[in-house]
């Protein structure tokens, strides 16, 4: 099979309570149709974690209070797996097409993480009505919504 390659399509920006997606210019073109979807799946890559070591890690102890006690990567939203690649869904408050810019309220990255692609959430192939998890993890917010509120602090051995 022939590898392809990756390359970032902007950068994530974390700064105090301003936190926004910043395009590439060459990307910004790409903007074009998003007006009204609320929300946007983004690909973002877990840059601190990009090394051979995290990426030959293929399970860990417990990461989760009431997980088994060991879990395999694909098991997780763990950073540390073959390709660090995260999803996010988050929801749009703003877009400068211009500038490149999309606001949005909050996202599990740092500042400065590169940003891989952007989707249109579309609950018709976003959206699972009725999923399926397993007993140690089915208390968890049944939304992103909800995880706002959630004190996620309890849940995690690291």
């Amino acid at each position: 099979m022939e590898q392809g390659y990756v390359k970032p399509i902007g950068t994530i920006h974390v700064q105090g309570g301003n936190v926004f997606i910043e395009l590439e210019e060459a990307y910004r073109e790409g903007l074009e149709g998003l007006a009204g979807f609320s929300h946007i799946n983004v690909f973002w890559w877990f840059s601190e974690f990009d090394n051979e070591e995290a990426r030959k890690v293929l399970s860990g102890h417990q990461p989760y209070k009431q997980s088994p006690e060991v879990m395999g990567v694909f098991a997780t939203r763990s950073p540390l797996r073959p390709n660090p690649i995260a999803l996010t869904p988050v929801s749009v408050l703003e877009i400068n097409y211009q500038k490149g810019i999309i606001r949005i309220p909050y996202i599990d990255a740092n500042d400065g993480t590169p940003v891989l692609d952007i989707k249109p959430y579309t609950p018709s192939l976003d959206r699972v009505e009725n999923p399926k998890v397993p007993s140690w993890c089915d208390h968890w917010p049944k939304s992103v919504e909800g995880s706002g509120n959630f004190n996620w602090e309890d849940e995690f051995n690291f």
